[in-house]
């Protein structure tokens, strides 16, 4: 196939890369000046902050309580990562290895919940929570956040499962491997790489959900991105770099997750595996 080389080729490719190039500069500059914000000890109409110091992590640790908001956040994430994945495979393996009336509907189905956006789902789905006493319980905000989980392990893993020869299992059972084997010994090797991958991506989705979060979060169980909202828009005053500071912590913990989850998948390795079942 012979490119276009014309001045109007040309024009366009070079406007696209500058759109591109604006944005992640854009991005690169919020970022840097959130981080040299939570270090600066006063930063006030000059290019550079007058000094730094770490005192103001020290402050908002202390300040939104980062320690309880830190581990309310992790036991509400690994909750979530725990319930879809158990739920979510056995789901997806089902949906791969048989085929019946409306399977293609509840696939879609499933779908739902990835394509609108969460609040059109999220304020009934709260609100039924509050009439069940849920609201601002643990339970509660883990419940909201398995519903857009749980699609999505199952999504993800249809293709893994799929690439796996049903053979394979069929020659386990002749041998006489039960079920408990037939998992344990001969799908879960099989299956592992597809599992870590769904549930950090999960781990990472459900640390950054707000929507759902926020609708039913208390006191109590607000996670790191819930605890920031509030320190942002809630009344008081506070110091600018006691809350970059916490945005920080943040973002270096979704971050880290997000990295590791890369490691084991990424968006276009999830489309060929799905082209090749």
């Amino acid at each position: 196939m012979i490119r276009d080389q014309g001045p109007a080729s040309k024009l366009w490719r070079f406007a696209v890369w500058a759109l591109a190039g604006l944005f992640v500069l854009n991005l690169l500059g919020v970022i840097a000046a959130v981080i040299m914000n939570s270090f600066a000890r006063r930063w006030l109409g000059t290019w550079l902050p007058a000094g730094w110091t770490t005192r103001w992590y020290f402050d908002a640790w202390s300040e939104f309580q980062l320690s309880s908001v830190v581990l309310v956040t992790f036991e509400i994430v690994f909750t979530v990562v725990l319930i879809s994945g158990l739920i979510g495979v056995v789901t997806a393996y089902a949906l791969a290895r048989r085929d019946f009336p409306g399977k293609r509907a509840i696939i879609l189905l499933f779908l739902l919940p990835l394509l609108i956006p969460p609040l059109t789902y999220g304020i009934p789905l709260a609100t039924v929570l509050y009439r069940l006493g849920l609201g601002g319980t643990f339970w509660g905000v883990v419940l909201i956040n398995v519903v857009p989980s749980l699609p999505f392990v199952i999504l993800v893993m249809i293709p893994f499962i799929e690439q796996i020869d049903p053979r394979i299992e069929a020659a386990a059972r002749v041998f006489g491997a039960g079920t408990t084997s037939l998992f344990l010994r001969i799908l879960l090797p099989l299956l592992l790489p597809g599992m870590l991958a769904a549930l950090l991506l999960v781990l990472v989705r459900t640390i950054a959900m707000f929507e759902l979060t926020f609708l039913i979060a208390g006191p109590t169980t607000q996670t790191l991105v819930v605890s920031l909202y509030y320190a942002v828009f809630a009344s008081g005053v506070r110091a600018s770099q006691s809350i970059d500071a916490m945005a920080v912590v943040y973002m270096i913990t979704t971050l880290i997750w997000l990295v590791i989850a890369l490691q084991f998948v990424s968006p276009t390795q999830i489309v060929a595996r799905a082209k090749a079942g």
